[in-house]
């Protein structure tokens, strides 16, 4: 599909009028029927604001002419799983569990690694030839080739490293030491608690991403901790596989 036809569908699906579009872009009712028509093609900073209105990206709005890849982990990405900035537009160079509310989530190798095994394995693709193939691939991606340039990774690493001091400060009966966090996207970790009244709740939102990981308990039996933080809380529960049977163990405020 041209850029004329999916502007025209993004913005009829929208309900605007070509008079709306071009207010809320800053530009002439003629400027968007030139687009529509295609006798022209809107300007960078235009197709940014169509991006960030329609929450499609702008290569989906030049009819995806490149094939996008995380340059963190290497996943496909389309544009449910395309990161954003924290003003909204989209960062078409990674995906949303590796750089979140503009930060970068992983900062060694060998964690991001963990995570995609856990992920990836399976009966077709061993965990050791997940790993090799991770081994082999991440090098050659974007961020891991500037990875020392990058701005902010001491900072986040300290960051993370005073959410674990923390949770191991909480002193949790059965919950072992924490000693690593990975990014976590809300919406597979959101679970739904009980409350006294009968009613369920979530604390999560789905499409944040947060810290977190999950530990076996230290008494054995099929319960493990889940834990997950950000800024602002630190949320540790405990569930049967799979999530079943949820108990909040604390939600605490920092």
């Amino acid at each position: 599909m041209e850029t004329k036809d999916i502007i025209f569908e993004l913005r009829t699906q929208k309900g605007l009028s070509q008079d709306e579009l071009a207010e809320k872009l800053y530009v002439t009712r003629q400027a968007v029927s030139r687009w529509e028509n295609g006798e022209t093609v809107p300007n960078t900073e235009t197709l940014k604001l169509l991006s960030k209105l329609f929450d499609v990206s702008i290569n989906t709005l030049l009819g995806s002419p490149r094939t996008l890849i995380c340059q963190c982990c290497g996943m496909p990405l389309d544009d449910t799983s395309i990161s954003k900035e924290k003003d909204g537009f989209f960062n078409e160079e990674y995906c949303k569990w590796c750089y979140a509310d503009g930060e970068y989530m992983y900062h060694d190798m060998d964690s991001l690694i963990d995570v995609c095994v856990g992920h990836m394995a399976s009966e077709a693709f061993s965990e050791e030839q997940v790993r090799a193939y991770m081994k082999d691939m991440l090098p050659q991606l974007d961020y891991w080739k500037k990875y020392k340039n990058l701005d902010g990774a001491e900072k986040f690493e300290e960051f993370k490293k005073q959410l674990m001091d923390e949770i191991n400060a909480m002193n949790i009966e059965g919950m072992p030491e924490l000693k690593n966090l990975n990014a976590l996207v809300g919406g597979y970790i959101n679970l739904e608690y009980r409350l006294p009244n009968g009613k369920t709740v979530k604390f999560l939102d789905d499409g944040a991403t947060y810290l977190g990981n999950q530990l076996e308990c230290e008494f054995g039996g099929d319960r493990c901790f889940g834990i997950a933080a950000n800024m602002d809380f630190i949320l540790i529960s405990t569930y049967e596989k799979d999530g079943e049977n949820p108990e909040l163990v604390v939600y605490k405020k920092r």
